[in-house]
This record gives C-alpha cells, sequence and structure tokens, in this order.
C-alpha cells in the first residue's frame, strides 16, 4: 500500500504501486501511473499523462508531466515515460510530448538529473546520464547512454548528444555532439575523447586509441566531412569486430546528423 501524506492530494483515478511514498503537499493527477518503490518528495506536482517506473525519487518542488511550452499544443493527451532508478532532484521539469513529433518525452533508468534542470517536451534521455544544476534541454532533444551535460548548459532544440559524450559546465550547444567526445564552451567546441570516462566503464585500451584515431581523422586532419567519413570507414574494416563496432555506432550518429556537429 502507497503511503500517502495526509496534506497531499492524489487523484482517485492514479495508480500507484505499493511502498510508493507521497510527500506533503504534493499533488498526484487522474492520468499518472508511479511503480513499486518509487517516493515523491513534498510539494512536487506529477500531472499529464506520465508514467514512473520503479524506484524513481522525485525532489521537493518538482513538475513531472506538465504540458509542454509550444505554442501549437492544443491539449492533445501526449505523454511521458520514466523508467527506474532514476534520481531526479528539487525543482526539475519534464514535460509531456507533442504531437508534432510522437507525442511522447522519455527518460530512461538509472539517470543522475540534478536540481533545476529542464527538460522540454519530445525530449528522448537514455540510461545512466547525468544531467548537472540548471542543465535546461529544448524541445526533440535526443541524449545518449552515459552522457554528462554540465550545469548552466543550454541545448538547441534537435540538438543530439552521443553515448558517453561530455559537455562542460555553461556550454551553449547549437550543434550534435558525437557519442565519446569532450565539448565546451559558448558555443561548443571538440576538446578530445572522453577517455577517462571510457576507462571508468571499462573500454579497453585498443578502443579508445581507435577512437582517437577517428577524432584525429574528424577534426584534426583538415578533411571535409565526407571525406572523413570515408576514412574512417576505412578503418573500422580493418579493426577486431569490438573495435570496429564502436567506429561503426560512431559513424550511425554522424550519418544521422541533421544540425551537423560541433566544430
Amino acid at each position: 500500500m502507497a503511503n500517502i501524506h495526509s496534506t497531499a492530494v492524489v487523484d482517485p483515478k492514479a495508480q500507484l504501486g505499493d511502498d510508493v511514498i507521497v510527500g506533503p503537499y504534493s499533488v498526484i493527477g487522474p492520468n499518472v501511473t508511479i511503480a513499486s518503490g518509487s517516493q515523491i518528495g513534498s510539494h512536487s506536482i506529477i500531472e499529464g499523462h506520465t508514467t514512473l517506473g520503479k524506484g524513481n525519487k522525485i525532489g521537493h518542488f518538482s513538475v513531472i508531466g506538465g504540458n509542454p511550452q509550444d505554442m501549437k499544443y492544443a491539449g492533445e493527451p501526449t505523454r511521458l515515460v520514466i523508467g527506474e532508478r532514476n534520481m531526479i532532484r528539487e525543482y526539475v521539469t519534464i514535460h509531456t510530448g507533442t504531437i508534432q513529433d510522437n507525442g511522447l518525452t522519455t527518460v530512461g533508468s538509472g539517470n543522475w538529473i540534478m536540481a533545476y534542470v529542464h527538460i522540454a517536451h519530445d525530449c528522448r534521455i537514455g540510461n545512466h546520464a547525468v544531467l548537472s544544476n540548471n542543465a535546461q534541454l529544448a524541445g526533440h532533444v535526443h541524449v545518449g547512454d552515459w552522457a554528462i551535460i554540465g550545469g548552466m548548459t543550454g541545448v538547441h532544440q534537435f540538438v543530439r548528444i552521443g553515448s558517453h559524450a561530455m559537455v562542460g559546465g555553461a556550454s551553449v550547444l547549437v550543434q550534435d555532439v558525437p557519442p565519446f567526445i569532450t565539448v565546451s564552451g559558448n558555443r561548443a567546441t571538440p576538446y578530445g575523447i572522453n577517455v577517462e570516462g571510457l576507462r571508468r566503464r571499462g573500454y579497453s585500451t585498443d578502443v579508445i586509441t581507435a577512437l582517437r584515431g577517428v577524432y584525429k581523422l574528424l577534426y584534426k586532419s583538415g578533411l571535409r566531412l565526407e571525406e572523413a567519413k570515408k576514412k574512417i570507414d576505412s578503418i573500422a574494416s580493418l579493426e577486431t569486430p569490438v573495435v570496429s563496432q564502436e567506429i561503426r555506432g560512431f559513424l550511425d550518429f554522424l550519418g544521422m546528423a541533421t544540425r551537423g556537429i560541433v566544430r
């Protein structure tokens, strides 16, 4: 049975799993589903067509599932789906999707989302990402697994941040960030491969060395992007399957970049 504080307001239609804790003065709307083991801090609002998986922790004064800040939004029943075991701290705002995209905002599992972060409509956050204090994501932004976004960073709509990428604090992103690299600044520019992050996650020396070579081809060779991609493709074909898989993933990301990549 859920543990609901006497001052909280929980709509009878809301579905709360076993051991869910709802703190003082929080409000849970009718179209909300919260799985077992989740904790909702005081004065938080969970609204909209929102689903939270198991073991999430929502900080005080957060607003989860609010309407998208999009002037085209006309009240459609768009959704927000959040996975499991996410830490979502104080004053975080996460909005539902819009029908101009696929009507869905998603947050994966195991993410650490710090205070005052904003995740706008139609964003897609992977797993194990870190969004530091006051990181601000505009609509339709995609963030890959294990990516780190520094505090006070602003991300333009439709930007994609690749897996294992690291964005320095107070950066401004208006173009895509390929996987594995570190960027920083206003506007953000690349500073090499996220070597320390890859080591911590068990990537081998061979993979890291190969990715450093890919980075040099992309950013240090003077080649045009299409020329660099051909060179990178030829390298992938000569590597071991494990190394080749990571390089191919890098190439796939480049092939889907619609806003260009940080340069």
